[in-house]
């Protein structure tokens, strides 16, 4: 799904980037170039992020 139509960038763009290393909204928005016309695709953004976040974590904790 898209997320940012202004730079054309989806949902799996945003969890590559998180699976790649990008640990912030400001890291991904960097790679990305996300959110930087209009700003409507932040707070979607930042959701992904978050819960991808809590995904690694709890894949990390489960492995320890």
């Amino acid at each position: 799904m898209y997320v940012c139509l202004c730079r054309g960038i989806t949902d799996q763009d945003i969890k590559d980037a998180v699976s790649n290393g990008a640990e912030s909204y400001r890291a991904v928005r960097d790679l990305l170039d996300l959110g930087t016309c209009c700003g409507r695709c932040a707070p979607e953004a930042r959701a992904i992020i978050s819960d991808e976040l809590s995904d690694i974590a709890a894949r990390i904790s489960f492995a320890a």
